[in-house]
Protein backbone atom coordinates (compact mmCIF):
# COMPACT_ATOMS: atom_id res chain seq x y z
CA UNK A 1 0.00 0.00 0.00
CA UNK A 2 0.96 3.28 -0.94
CA UNK A 3 1.97 5.58 2.00
CA UNK A 4 3.89 8.44 0.89
CA UNK A 5 2.38 11.59 -0.44
CA UNK A 6 6.04 12.25 -1.71
CA UNK A 7 5.82 9.05 -3.67
CA UNK A 8 6.62 9.67 -7.65
CA UNK A 9 2.93 8.23 -8.30
CA UNK A 10 1.63 10.83 -6.23
CA UNK A 11 3.37 13.99 -7.55
CA UNK A 12 2.86 12.66 -11.02
CA UNK A 13 -0.86 12.59 -10.70
CA UNK A 14 -0.70 15.99 -8.64
CA UNK A 15 0.56 17.26 -12.36
CA UNK A 16 -2.78 16.78 -13.80
CA UNK A 17 -4.64 19.07 -11.44
CA UNK A 18 -3.50 21.73 -14.22
CA UNK A 19 -3.94 21.80 -17.55
CA UNK A 20 0.01 22.02 -18.49
CA UNK A 21 0.40 18.61 -17.02
CA UNK A 22 -2.65 17.00 -18.53
CA UNK A 23 -1.27 18.32 -22.10
CA UNK A 24 2.26 17.36 -21.11
CA UNK A 25 1.38 13.74 -20.01
CA UNK A 26 -1.85 13.57 -21.96
CA UNK A 27 -3.57 12.35 -19.27
CA UNK A 28 -6.34 13.55 -17.13
CA UNK A 29 -8.14 12.68 -13.70
CA UNK A 30 -11.05 10.41 -12.76
CA UNK A 31 -12.34 11.66 -9.49
CA UNK A 32 -15.03 9.05 -7.98
CA UNK A 33 -16.77 5.56 -8.09
CA UNK A 34 -19.97 6.85 -10.59
CA UNK A 35 -17.08 8.42 -13.51
CA UNK A 36 -15.03 5.30 -12.63
CA UNK A 37 -18.23 3.41 -13.55
CA UNK A 38 -18.41 5.17 -16.44
CA UNK A 39 -15.59 4.64 -17.75
CA UNK A 40 -15.64 0.90 -17.50
CA UNK A 41 -19.12 0.54 -19.32
CA UNK A 42 -17.81 2.51 -22.08
CA UNK A 43 -14.13 0.71 -22.13
CA UNK A 44 -12.46 4.09 -22.09
CA UNK A 45 -8.57 3.48 -21.59
CA UNK A 46 -7.20 3.95 -17.49
CA UNK A 47 -3.68 4.63 -17.28
CA UNK A 48 -3.68 3.76 -13.44
CA UNK A 49 -6.08 3.61 -10.53
CA UNK A 50 -5.51 4.26 -7.10
CA UNK A 51 -7.97 3.47 -4.14
CA UNK A 52 -8.19 3.60 -0.42
CA UNK A 53 -8.59 -0.34 1.81
CA UNK A 54 -12.26 0.77 3.14
CA UNK A 55 -13.43 1.38 -1.36
CA UNK A 56 -12.05 -1.40 -2.01
CA UNK A 57 -13.92 -3.67 0.62
CA UNK A 58 -16.93 -1.54 -0.38
CA UNK A 59 -16.18 -1.89 -4.17
CA UNK A 60 -14.40 -5.61 -4.76
CA UNK A 61 -15.58 -6.73 -7.86
CA UNK A 62 -15.33 -3.13 -9.71
CA UNK A 63 -12.01 -3.44 -8.15
CA UNK A 64 -11.34 -6.57 -9.74
CA UNK A 65 -12.56 -5.61 -13.45
CA UNK A 66 -10.79 -1.89 -13.02
CA UNK A 67 -7.54 -3.43 -12.09
CA UNK A 68 -7.75 -6.03 -14.79
CA UNK A 69 -7.93 -3.49 -17.67
CA UNK A 70 -5.74 -0.44 -16.34
CA UNK A 71 -1.82 -0.37 -16.77
CA UNK A 72 -1.46 0.40 -13.04
CA UNK A 73 -3.36 -0.47 -9.84
CA UNK A 74 -2.68 0.75 -6.24
CA UNK A 75 -4.02 0.92 -3.05
CA UNK A 76 -3.18 4.37 -1.53
CA UNK A 77 -3.48 5.43 2.53
CA UNK A 78 -6.38 8.16 2.73
CA UNK A 79 -3.59 10.03 2.74
CA UNK A 80 -2.35 9.92 -0.35
CA UNK A 81 -5.97 9.60 -1.64
CA UNK A 82 -6.56 13.20 -0.16
CA UNK A 83 -2.90 14.22 -1.60
CA UNK A 84 -4.00 13.45 -5.59
CA UNK A 85 -7.62 14.40 -5.17
CA UNK A 86 -9.23 17.67 -6.06
CA UNK A 87 -12.07 17.41 -4.67
CA UNK A 88 -12.49 18.37 -0.72
CA UNK A 89 -14.03 14.88 -0.08
CA UNK A 90 -12.92 12.05 -2.12
CA UNK A 91 -15.17 8.80 -2.57
CA UNK A 92 -11.99 7.03 -2.08
CA UNK A 93 -10.94 6.22 -5.53
CA UNK A 94 -9.21 8.24 -8.57
CA UNK A 95 -7.66 7.13 -12.22
CA UNK A 96 -6.09 8.97 -14.73
CA UNK A 97 -7.03 7.97 -18.03
CA UNK A 98 -5.84 9.19 -21.54
CA UNK A 99 -6.61 11.93 -23.68
CA UNK A 100 -9.10 11.26 -26.27
CA UNK A 101 -7.49 13.02 -29.55
CA UNK A 102 -11.02 15.40 -29.75
CA UNK A 103 -9.63 17.22 -27.03
CA UNK A 104 -6.74 18.13 -28.63
CA UNK A 105 -7.38 21.30 -30.93
CA UNK A 106 -3.97 20.45 -33.13
CA UNK A 107 -5.47 17.34 -34.41
CA UNK A 108 -6.83 17.02 -37.32
CA UNK A 109 -11.18 16.57 -37.35
CA UNK A 110 -13.14 15.37 -39.95
CA UNK A 111 -15.91 17.64 -41.57
CA UNK A 112 -19.03 18.01 -39.20
CA UNK A 113 -21.54 16.14 -40.05
CA UNK A 114 -24.83 16.86 -38.21
CA UNK A 115 -28.25 14.56 -39.11
CA UNK A 116 -30.37 16.03 -35.73
CA UNK A 117 -29.22 18.62 -32.83
CA UNK A 118 -25.76 19.55 -31.85
CA UNK A 119 -24.13 22.58 -29.86
CA UNK A 120 -21.48 25.07 -30.51
CA UNK A 121 -20.21 26.60 -27.63
CA UNK A 122 -18.11 29.62 -27.51
CA UNK A 123 -15.67 31.06 -24.68
CA UNK A 124 -17.81 29.23 -22.50
CA UNK A 125 -15.25 29.64 -19.08
CA UNK A 126 -16.79 27.98 -15.86
CA UNK A 127 -16.27 24.48 -15.85
CA UNK A 128 -19.67 23.73 -13.95
CA UNK A 129 -21.61 25.28 -16.89
CA UNK A 130 -19.22 23.17 -19.16
CA UNK A 131 -20.17 20.01 -17.56
CA UNK A 132 -23.42 20.38 -17.28
CA UNK A 133 -23.87 21.26 -20.81
CA UNK A 134 -22.39 18.00 -21.55
CA UNK A 135 -25.11 15.75 -18.94
CA UNK A 136 -28.24 18.09 -20.58
CA UNK A 137 -27.06 17.19 -24.20
CA UNK A 138 -26.57 13.40 -23.41
CA UNK A 139 -29.75 13.65 -21.94
CA UNK A 140 -31.28 15.44 -24.79
CA UNK A 141 -30.04 13.28 -27.10
CA UNK A 142 -27.53 15.64 -28.74
CA UNK A 143 -25.50 14.38 -31.20
CA UNK A 144 -22.21 16.04 -30.82
CA UNK A 145 -20.82 19.30 -29.49
CA UNK A 146 -18.18 21.53 -30.88
CA UNK A 147 -15.89 23.71 -28.22
CA UNK A 148 -13.62 26.48 -29.16
CA UNK A 149 -10.08 26.57 -27.86
CA UNK A 150 -10.80 29.78 -25.33
CA UNK A 151 -13.38 27.64 -23.44
CA UNK A 152 -12.46 26.02 -20.21
CA UNK A 153 -10.88 22.50 -20.73
CA UNK A 154 -12.92 19.87 -22.24
CA UNK A 155 -10.85 17.42 -19.71
CA UNK A 156 -10.81 20.08 -16.49
CA UNK A 157 -11.91 18.04 -13.34
CA UNK A 158 -14.64 19.71 -12.59
CA UNK A 159 -16.09 19.57 -16.23
CA UNK A 160 -15.81 15.88 -15.98
CA UNK A 161 -17.46 15.39 -12.36
CA UNK A 162 -20.60 17.83 -13.51
CA UNK A 163 -20.97 15.90 -16.53
CA UNK A 164 -22.25 12.71 -13.98
CA UNK A 165 -20.89 10.29 -16.15
CA UNK A 166 -21.93 11.15 -19.75
CA UNK A 167 -18.81 13.32 -20.53
CA UNK A 168 -17.86 9.70 -22.02
CA UNK A 169 -21.57 9.26 -24.36
CA UNK A 170 -21.30 12.21 -25.97
CA UNK A 171 -19.10 12.98 -28.92
CA UNK A 172 -16.97 16.66 -28.31
CA UNK A 173 -14.36 18.23 -29.96
CA UNK A 174 -12.34 21.34 -29.53
CA UNK A 175 -12.19 23.24 -32.98
CA UNK A 176 -9.43 26.11 -33.24
CA UNK A 177 -12.28 28.11 -35.10
CA UNK A 178 -15.72 27.35 -34.88
CA UNK A 179 -16.40 29.49 -38.18
CA UNK A 180 -14.93 26.74 -39.81
CA UNK A 181 -17.55 24.72 -37.80
CA UNK A 182 -20.22 26.53 -38.81
CA UNK A 183 -19.64 27.53 -42.83
CA UNK A 184 -19.20 23.67 -43.11
CA UNK A 185 -22.51 22.69 -41.64
CA UNK A 186 -24.13 25.42 -43.65
CA UNK A 187 -22.54 23.71 -46.59
CA UNK A 188 -24.10 20.90 -45.84
CA UNK A 189 -27.17 22.91 -45.43
CA UNK A 190 -27.35 22.32 -41.75
CA UNK A 191 -29.99 24.82 -39.90
CA UNK A 192 -27.75 27.09 -38.10
CA UNK A 193 -29.60 28.63 -34.96
CA UNK A 194 -27.88 31.61 -32.47
CA UNK A 195 -29.12 32.10 -29.26
CA UNK A 196 -28.84 36.38 -28.71
CA UNK A 197 -30.52 38.49 -26.46
CA UNK A 198 -32.07 41.50 -28.92
CA UNK A 199 -33.88 39.52 -31.50
CA UNK A 200 -37.92 39.43 -32.34
CA UNK A 201 -38.39 35.97 -32.05
CA UNK A 202 -38.43 33.32 -29.76
CA UNK A 203 -36.57 30.08 -29.12
CA UNK A 204 -40.21 28.21 -29.52
CA UNK A 205 -41.29 30.02 -32.59
CA UNK A 206 -38.65 28.04 -35.03
CA UNK A 207 -38.64 24.57 -36.49
CA UNK A 208 -36.16 22.34 -35.04
CA UNK A 209 -37.13 19.21 -36.66
CA UNK A 210 -34.67 19.55 -39.83
CA UNK A 211 -30.55 19.23 -38.92
CA UNK A 212 -29.83 22.09 -36.20
CA UNK A 213 -26.31 23.34 -34.96
CA UNK A 214 -27.00 25.47 -31.86
CA UNK A 215 -24.60 28.29 -31.37
CA UNK A 216 -24.00 29.19 -27.25
CA UNK A 217 -22.13 31.88 -26.28
CA UNK A 218 -19.60 33.16 -23.03
CA UNK A 219 -21.54 33.26 -19.61
CA UNK A 220 -20.85 37.27 -19.87
CA UNK A 221 -20.51 38.03 -23.50
CA UNK A 222 -22.76 35.72 -25.12
CA UNK A 223 -21.51 34.61 -28.69
CA UNK A 224 -19.30 37.22 -30.58
CA UNK A 225 -21.16 39.21 -33.32
CA UNK A 226 -18.84 37.24 -36.27
CA UNK A 227 -20.24 33.86 -35.63
CA UNK A 228 -24.03 34.95 -34.27
CA UNK A 229 -24.12 36.71 -37.65
CA UNK A 230 -23.47 33.16 -39.62
CA UNK A 231 -26.63 32.03 -38.15
CA UNK A 232 -29.96 31.12 -40.65
CA UNK A 233 -32.34 31.93 -37.30
CA UNK A 234 -31.13 34.26 -34.14
CA UNK A 235 -33.48 33.71 -31.29
CA UNK A 236 -33.90 34.83 -27.85
CA UNK A 237 -34.94 33.31 -24.33
CA UNK A 238 -36.88 35.79 -23.52
CA UNK A 239 -37.02 37.38 -20.02
CA UNK A 240 -39.03 39.20 -17.36
CA UNK A 241 -38.12 42.97 -16.99
CA UNK A 242 -35.20 43.74 -14.87
CA UNK A 243 -33.60 40.32 -15.49
CA UNK A 244 -30.15 40.46 -17.60
CA UNK A 245 -29.55 37.00 -19.00
CA UNK A 246 -29.59 32.93 -18.04
CA UNK A 247 -27.14 31.25 -17.22
CA UNK A 248 -25.66 29.16 -20.28
CA UNK A 249 -26.18 25.31 -18.97
CA UNK A 250 -30.11 26.75 -18.46
CA UNK A 251 -30.50 28.51 -21.95
CA UNK A 252 -28.98 24.97 -23.58
CA UNK A 253 -31.24 22.71 -21.62
CA UNK A 254 -34.32 25.13 -22.63
CA UNK A 255 -32.76 25.06 -26.85
CA UNK A 256 -32.61 21.16 -26.40
CA UNK A 257 -35.12 20.39 -24.99
CA UNK A 258 -37.59 22.33 -26.88
CA UNK A 259 -35.95 20.41 -30.24
CA UNK A 260 -36.87 17.34 -28.38
CA UNK A 261 -40.51 17.84 -27.86
CA UNK A 262 -40.61 19.30 -31.70
CA UNK A 263 -39.72 15.78 -32.06
CA UNK A 264 -40.92 13.78 -30.19
CA UNK A 265 -43.27 12.21 -32.44
CA UNK A 266 -40.26 11.20 -34.85
CA UNK A 267 -38.29 9.63 -31.82
CA UNK A 268 -40.64 8.35 -29.37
Amino acid sequence: MLTSTQNPLVKEIRKLHKAKGRREQQLFLLEGTHLLEEAYAVDYPLITVCCTPEWLRSHPQLWQDISGRCQRAEIVSPEVLNAIATTVHPDGVIATAMRSLGLDSTQSHPSPIVTSISLALETVQDPGNLGTIIRTAAAAGAERLWLSTDSVDLDNPKVLRSSAGQWFRLPMVVSPDLNDVVDQCKAQGIQIVATVPDVTENYWDIDLQCPTLILLGNEAAGLKADLAAKADRQVKIPLMPGVESLNVAIAAALMLYEAKRQRRGREG
